[in-house]
């Protein structure tokens, strides 16, 4: 039985049969699709778990064709970009236009194979109380819908899953590498560059859902902290301290 659906955007034959093959072998269904029209014809007649998208396509940009399957795909569904492409705000605006991470070409089919295994796992959300209160936020984990006082705040599957592990220890310090761990995955090597984008997207979530008292801090050298009190009321406190 397949581990999982895959389509594998890729314009270059040999690597996609390469690709294809090595993944096949380990269990995932794959279909391929060599330009954008192509996968949003695959994706669009039988919607997949994962996609492993090349940037490099030669009918449309990959990050665009990020946006276009994320209107219509399943919000469960895992984009992972491939790139040649090494400056960072090229990576960001992918991840900002909705894939869950991203691959720095060459990989090792080692660590691709980890980042499907961590993203395919269990959600950790589904373990615990199935609602999470704190302050004005509501986390369902059940439904995996968020909400700020009568705001719901919508977010992608990882902005979800980090938001609810955030809340689970508010007002505590959540380290980097426990944050990957739950997120993620354990097996999770490499920069954290994606943890980092993924917590700007949330803070800009935050506010536009009317948090101003919910805000996620960073505590530097050692991770995040989920607040729920206001900065302005943080200085009032420390002036009376």
């Amino acid at each position: 039985m397949a581990l999982a659906e895959l389509l594998v955007v890729e314009d270059d034959s040999e690597i996609a049969s390469e690709l294809g093959q090595a993944l096949a072998g380990h269990g995932y269904q794959v279909t391929r699709a060599a330009n954008g029209g192509q996968a949003t014809e695959e994706a669009r007649h039988r919607p997949p778990d994962l996609v492993l998208l090349d940037l490099g396509l030669p009918d449309v940009d990959g990050v665009e064709l990020c946006r276009r399957l994320r209107t219509f795909l399943p919000v469960e569904t895992v984009i992972v970009v491939l790139t040649a492409r090494t400056r960072e705000f090229e990576v960001v605006v992918a991840l900002d236009a909705g894939a869950d991470d991203y691959l720095t070409k060459p990989f090792r089919l080692t660590e691709l194979l980890a980042r499907l295994r961590a993203h395919l796992r269990r959600r950790a959300t589904t373990a615990g109380p199935p609602v999470i209160r704190v302050g004005r936020t509501r986390i369902d984990t059940q439904t995996r819908r968020v909400h700020i006082g009568d705001d719901e705040v919508h977010l992608r599957p990882k902005e979800f899953d980090l938001l609810a592990t955030l809340a689970r220890s508010a007002g505590a310090v959540v380290s980097r590498r426990h944050l990957m761990a739950e997120v993620w995955d354990e097996e999770w090597f490499g920069a954290t560059k994606t943890l980092d984008v993924h917590v700007s997207a949330l803070r800009r979530k935050l506010a536009d859902a009317g948090g101003t008292a919910e805000r996620i801090t960073t505590v530097r050298g050692k991770g995040y902290r989920y607040e729920t009190s206001s900065p302005a009321a943080d200085r009032s406190q420390a002036g009376r301290s």
